[in-house]
């Protein structure tokens, strides 16, 4: 109550000092119970806010892994279909040629076509789904813009004797051409 109409009324006898002090222990007790019951309000209000916040993050997080994983599948499923429709058949050959792939020496029987191709890097070797394909190396660069781990083997096109590296201190030695590795 306001002090003037609080005098008012003690004047008048509507109401006496005890009655005053109740009702302003009264009024102080609401407006405590307001406050703390703003400030749990406020303090649940955060707590949501916060919540949802997390959530979305959550959620963004969740939708690109979802995005990058579709990628992945639909790159591989491009790798499939290129290395399908431009693999070389695989004549059997008496040749061995050997080849690292992942730290472990692995090895393809070929014709001798064949392994001066690969090693002049015009073939390449590619891994599909445990297998090892060939393919001209035009495709093997596509192939790598894709999945580079699909790349088993791709040399360089041409030897330094074939591009004449004058560094090279072998240069002047011709190779043998029954050397095979």
């Amino acid at each position: 109550m306001g002090n003037a109409l609080r005098d008012q009324l003690l004047k008048t006898g509507l109401v006496n000092e005890k009655q005053v002090k109740k009702a302003q222990k009264e009024k102080l007790r609401e407006s405590r119970q307001v406050q703390g019951k703003t400030t749990a309000v406020d303090a649940s209000k955060a707590e949501r806010d916060a919540a949802l916040l997390a959530k979305a993050e959550r959620d963004r997080e969740l939708n690109r892994e979802r995005h990058e994983a579709q990628e992945r599948k639909a790159r591989t499923a491009q790798v499939r279909q290129l290395v399908e429709a431009h693999r070389l058949p695989r004549e059997a050959g008496e040749i061995r040629f050997n080849f690292v792939d992942g730290g472990k020496v692995k090895s393809l029987y070929v014709c001798d076509a064949t392994r001066s191709r690969l090693a002049r890097g015009r073939l390449a070797i590619i891994r599909l789904e445990g297998q090892y394909e060939l393919v001209e190396a035009d495709v093997a660069e596509k192939i790598a813009g894709r999945d580079a781990s699909a790349v088993v083997l791709l040399n360089p096109q041409g030897s330094t004797a074939e591009t004449g590296n004058p560094d090279d201190p072998y240069a002047a030695y011709a190779i043998p051409d029954d050397l095979t590795w």
